[in-house]
């Protein structure tokens, strides 16, 4: 996102989601699962698990320190029945899958560093973005690919396309015009289902019941509509493709509009500043744009392990700033705490908030318990920023 971007006159941007049935997001939903169920118990315990799964078979892996017995067998079987996977014939479900599980404890040398959340749990870059494209200052695209998604298994859900399985990924591209959206050029839908659905009423049921009421009002005569491009769509999750957590970064930050840091999120405490910091800088990102001072902003924090504050934070507006931009970062640091400490606190991240996070993205949600979504300091940035403003020129 550069001045290009805004500046051009026609461009088009595509963001993806996935369901909660994706391999994938299976994993990442089974390491969050046991991540609450740890902090629940045990707020300060250290927490860095990774989940992958493939046919019959979930592994369960990790440096956990804690005081607290957690079931991961139990756990992720629930969140496989949860997510969908109860039936023998879909190749992968919760009663017959065999669950692995191999933890041992976080290393002593970065338990030391860390030490009470005063120091960043490890190195690394975050970035946090909004924009004034959508109510929930995301972008459009991955906005919607989300909603495609959600909506899909709604449908699933609710027995109105009985057919549907847990599976399934969207895709959107939207056409800018010199920054701003301006239609839906594309819209992707690929849906895991029952054996003997004609492609036709696949592509009916899922255009009018998933795809217009989501996408409508953005498209036109000239949108492209694609389901099931390859055709079937019967053998799905695990059972087709194998799952590893963390592997959807972008679904779960802005679909590729912003950059992003490397770091994925779910089975990581809030002392992995991968996480905390993440959602830190979106909070940040998000208030200077509720407070009117830019229509885009990208926050950047990176950290050095140990160390109890940020290395660096820089702010970027994309020529879209409404205020001094030096004056900007100045704003940050005064009115918020980035220190891993600070953030933990002031987000209140030590409680069991996180596995619904782990489907549908991690930023713009309203339907789930996201402190770093609030946009408690935007009154008070707009004020500071006029007073600022009058300052100089006085």
């Amino acid at each position: 996102m550069t001045m290009t971007f805004m500046s051009s006159p026609s461009l088009l941007m595509t963001s993806e989601s996935v369901t909660e049935g994706h391999p994938d997001k299976l994993c990442d939903q089974i390491a969050d699962a046991i991540l609450d169920d740890i902090i629940a118990h045990d707020p300060e315990a250290h927490v860095a698990c990774e989940v992958t799964a493939t046919t019959g078979l979930v592994i369960v892996l990790g440096e956990i320190s804690t005081d607290h017995y957690v079931d991961c067998m139990g756990i992720a079987r629930q969140v496989i029945a949860d997510t969908g996977y109860t039936r023998p014939e879909y190749g992968f479900s919760a009663d017959s899958c065999g669950v692995l599980v191999s933890i041992k404890e976080q290393s002593r040398e970065i338990a030391a560093a860390v030490g009470s959340d005063e120091g960043a749990g490890d190195q690394g870059i975050m970035l946090g973005f909004a924009c004034n494209e959508t109510p929930e200052l995301m972008p459009l695209p991955i906005n919607l690919a989300h909603h495609l998604c959600l909506r899909l298994a709604q449908m699933r859900k609710d027995g109105t396309l009985p057919y549907l399985r847990p599976d399934g990924k969207s895709q959107v591209t939207v056409e800018y015009e010199f920054g701003k959206p301006k239609r839906v050029h594309a819209v992707v839908i690929a849906a895991q289902h029952d054996p003997g659905i004609e492609s036709k009423r696949l592509w009916d049921d899922v255009n009018e019941l998933v795809i217009k009421p989501v996408v409508g009002r953005w498209m036109d005569e000239r949108t492209e509509i694609h389901v099931n491009r390859s055709g079937s769509f019967i053998l799905g999750g695990p059972a087709a493709d194998t799952g590893l957590s963390g592997r959807k970064n972008i679904v779960d930050t802005y679909g590729g509009i912003g950059r992003h840091g490397g770091g994925s999120y779910s089975g990581k405490d809030p002392s992995k500043v991968d996480r905390s910091a993440s959602y830190a800088a979106r909070w940040v990102a998000k208030n200077l744009v509720a407070a009117g001072l830019a229509d885009r902003v990208e926050i950047e924090l990176s950290y050095a392990i140990g160390h109890p504050q940020p290395i660096g934070v820089s702010v970027e507006t994309f020529g879209t700033h409404k205020f001094d931009h030096g004056g900007l970062l100045q704003l940050v640091k005064g009115h918020f705490d980035l220190s891993p400490k600070g953030i933990i606190r002031d987000l209140r991240l030590r409680r069991p908030i996180y596995r619904p996070t782990a489907a549908y993205g991690h930023f713009g949600r309203h339907d789930i318990d996201a402190p770093w979504e609030i946009t408690n300091k935007a009154e008070e940035l707009r004020k500071a920023a006029e007073s600022l403003t009058e300052a100089q020129r006085a």
